[in-house]
């Protein structure tokens, strides 16, 4: 039986969209729903965690299941849930696979400096999932039933393989309101703390970033931080401005 977003703690954003900000590091988990295919954006902290992620998706889904899966970036708290959801098309900004690949052993001190188990980090570290598909630019992604998302490679910036998602809005008729667009956009915004940039951040570039970002959703979407309250143009413009002032990028 198909539940509702806040019958399992997640919230409702539009039709078929959704998400849930998860214990630990309040990171946030997407969901858009389309017609016998869902794409799930990021997919937890550990297996445990995307062994969770993945049952909560199947109620939510009245018994179907995930079948896409995007990678915003290659921080822990986003991909080390992955291997939980097996036979999925996965997708992530080009370059990620190789990163993961690579910074395997950083990405499990990390998550252990972080308060991860270490035997969990150990897990999710040796069981990454990199990548299928690689996006260089955008990537039309079509769910079904009309239901169509955009994959777009916006960075580098929080790091230098930054993808964000964007579910189109639909227009208000003398029968409904609409719905506004939905941009989850990683950890390229984070309302609930200062963005964070680690040395595998490309500051100069962040703000660029940013000014993608506002261009795809526009001023009336719904931006969706990698951690914290889903904000609006105005705020993802102020943490644009910040970096700027923060980094000394100029316009």
């Amino acid at each position: 039986m198909t539940v509702t977003w806040e019958e399992l703690g997640w919230e409702g954003l539009a039709p078929g969209v959704g998400r849930c900000r998860l214990p630990g590091w309040d990171c946030t988990v997407g969901l858009v729903v389309g017609d016998g295919a869902a794409l799930l954006i990021d997919s937890g902290s550990s297996l445990r965690e995307g062994a969770r992620l993945r049952a909560e998706a199947r109620r939510l889904l009245g018994g179907g299941r995930v079948t896409h899966l995007a990678l915003t970036h290659a921080h822990f708290d986003h991909v080390f849930g992955a291997a939980a959801f097996a036979g999925v098309e996965v997708f992530g900004a080009v370059g990620l696979g190789a990163a993961l690949t690579r910074e395997r052993d950083v990405l499990r001190a990390d998550a252990v400096r972080h308060g991860l188990d270490p035997a969990a980090a150990s897990e999710a570290a040796e069981l990454l999932v990199p990548p299928g598909h690689h996006v260089s630019g955008e990537w039309t992604l079509d769910l079904g039933g009309g239901h169509q998302v955009l994959l777009a490679n916006v960075g580098p910036g929080h790091t230098a393989h930054d993808l964000v998602v964007l579910v189109p809005g639909t227009p208000a008729t003398a029968r409904s309101a609409g719905s506004p667009e939905v941009v989850f956009c990683g950890d390229l915004v984070e309302e609930s703390g200062e963005p964070q940039a680690g040395p595998d951040a490309v500051p100069a570039r962040w703000p660029a970033a940013l000014d993608r970002l506002l261009a795809l959703g526009g001023e009336d979407a719904l931006y969706v931080p990698g951690h914290g309250a889903v904000v609006d143009a105005a705020f993802v413009r102020g943490q644009r401005d910040a970096l700027a002032r923060r980094f000394g990028v100029s316009r």
